[in-house]
């Protein structure tokens, strides 16, 4: 569908990344004119390895919140939690529509039902233009490892904005809609100010391979298997479990289901004609899995990433309540860990082989494809598309400096490409585009528990300290006006070492704390907070000495 073409404004058009740049996940981006926004997706990231204690991560919403009065909607790409994970938690802040394709919508209003909220969900289709303030801005299929994926050509007043989303070219893709190359080759012409792209394997030569290698792969492991198939993938990949799905039905055999996102996409799926099901006897109860002999049945579950909690890590923790690993079954991890997982994801590999299970994952067959363009592909996309500027998204900083490698390989000035960090702000206007000295807010906000940004760096660096040299806590009671020790000091340790076993070393530890405590009584220290530091200071520099560790140390004080 043609934009209609329009005259171009004066005013300055703002670029803001609040998510998305120099890391995997919580994609978000902010365009602002005058007294306008959009917001192109709202994702989550999960935490590392450093993040002890944090469920997820969120984008920071501080600007947003600030400006709840200019936004005129939000604008998801695809249905994957680094798109969408983060809505509930902007809708409880502020009331704005927002828009998608049916399955992406779907998925979002799950995520809404569990946080008890309702929101504005406005549909739209591939092909289909909405205007959202002097915003117009057009859904074009593409294809990605989710259904009804989408890339955007954003028209406003100083120009066209297109924005690749998530992407890969599949010319085989499972549901036979390829991406819309006659739609972008048009946008090419027509004529584009600024192109965002996926950065995710922009180190990768090549292309990404066919959904439909997943397939073959398949078939091949049910035609050679008489074991009992788990096959633990993405729930949201419902193309692949369509995929898993027809399979069984071709080697006979039913399929059961098992982790609760799982069941909840998959029923969402069927429900909107994502996923077809043959016959209804096809899928059969969890619980009813013991009635079906081995060589008959396939289970497709949650936990392909390791996900501590997911059935497929309580199946390989023998705590499953339907499923038990035995000797002969055939695993399949339909996936590829994402970065920071791999640990995690070896583990459960390791226990599922200790229950005398086969397992097949990624480095030995290919049983998962990328859902992100390679190099070649995204060299046909800045083909088609010419952009005058480009700023690479969605990935580390050296995703998008190989971004930048390609484009500029391909003919694009090295000053027309701009790689930012969140936060940063690019403004475009009729006849220039250039970095902004305004930075906005866009620290990663923690979610806790019910906690949303009560964690913050000096909790995560305590969390961190407690996690390597444990704790060291001093008690004692003191006299107040007198700054005599009435009773203590005691010192109770943990994770620091097991006192029973260094009696010696606690009690000199007490010894040194006690004469610290007596020379601020005798130079008249009586001020709790000055005589709290100088039993840190004594403390620390004893304990360095004899062990070279920095446990954390807690003076506790009892008035008497």
């Amino acid at each position: 569908m043609r934009i209609r073409e329009r005259k171009q404004g004066d005013g300055q058009l703002k670029l803001i990344p609040l998510g998305g740049l120099n890391e995997i996940g919580k994609n978000i981006t902010v365009l602002e004119y005058k007294n306008d926004m959009v917001i192109i997706d709202c994702g989550m990231s999960f935490p590392d390895d450093e993040m002890y204690g944090i469920d997820i991560v969120l984008p920071d919403f501080s600007y947003l919140i600030k400006n709840a009065e200019k936004i005129r909607g939000v604008f998801l790409t695809h249905g994957h939690e680094d798109h969408i994970g983060a809505i509930p938690y902007l809708l409880k802040e502020i009331r704005v529509p927002v828009y998608g394709t049916r399955l992406t919508l779907g998925l979002v209003e799950n995520k809404l039902k569990e946080h008890g909220i309702k929101g504005n969900l406005k549909t739209v289709s591939a092909g289909e233009v909405v205007k959202l303030g002097p915003f117009e801005i057009e859904a074009i299929r593409t294809t990605h490892s989710i259904a009804d994926s989408l890339c955007l050509s954003i028209d406003t007043p100083i120009g066209k904005i297109f924005h690749t989303g998530d992407f890969k070219i599949d010319y085989t893709p499972v549901d036979g809609e390829p991406i819309d190359f006659q739609r972008l080759a048009q946008l090419g012409r027509e004529g584009v100010l600024l192109m965002l792209a996926d950065s995710t394997n922009a180190e990768r030569k090549g292309y990404t391979a066919s959904e439909k290698v997943v397939g073959e792969t398949l078939e091949s492991i049910f035609r050679g298997s008489e074991a009992r198939i788990i096959i633990a993938s993405f729930s949201s990949n419902v193309h692949r479990v369509q995929r898993i799905i027809d399979t069984a039905v071709m080697f006979g055999r039913k399929v059961a289901v098992s982790g609760r996102s799982m069941i909840n996409v998959l029923n969402l799926a069927i429900e909107l004609g994502y996923v077809k099901i043959p016959a209804a006897e096809i899928l059969v109860d969890i619980n009813a899995i013991k009635k079906i002999p081995d060589k008959e049945l396939v289970i497709i579950t949650t936990g392909s990433q390791g996900e501590p909690m997911s059935a497929l890590s309580r199946m390989a923790n023998n705590d499953h309540k339907a499923v038990q690993i035995r000797k002969g079954d055939m695993v399949i991890l339909s996936s590829t860990p994402i970065p920071g997982n791999e640990r995690t994801v070896s583990n459960v590999v390791n226990r599922l082989f200790e229950q005398g299970a086969d397992v097949i994952y990624s480095d030995i067959a290919d049983i998962h494809v990328s859902g992100h363009a390679c190099a070649e592909e995204l060299k046909l996309i800045h083909t088609l598309i010419k952009p005058k500027y480009f700023m690479p998204v969605h990935g580390e900083y050296r995703h998008l400096h190989q971004h930048a490698v390609i484009a500029e390989s391909l003919g694009m000035k090295r000053d027309n490409i701009f790689i930012l960090e969140n936060g940063q702000v690019l403004n475009l206007s009729k006849n220039r585009i250039n970095m902004s000295r305004e930075i906005v807010p866009a620290a990663p906000v923690f979610v806790d528990g019910l906690g949303v940004g009560d964690v913050g760096n000096i909790v995560l660096r305590d969390r961190r300290l407690l996690s390597e040299s444990g704790l060291i806590i001093v008690v004692a009671s003191i006299e107040k006006s007198s700054g005599e020790i009435v009773s203590g000091p005691d010192i109770i340790s943990r994770g620091f070492v097991y006192v029973r076993e260094n009696e010696d070393l606690i009690e000199s530890a007490r010894i040194a704390v006690e004469q610290r405590l007596d020379k601020c009584r005798e130079n008249g220290v009586r001020d709790w907070g000055a005589m709290k530091n100088a039993i840190r200071e004594e403390l620390r520099d004893f304990i360095y000495i004899k062990t070279r560790r920095n446990p954390v140390i807690l003076p506790i004080f009892m008035e008497v």
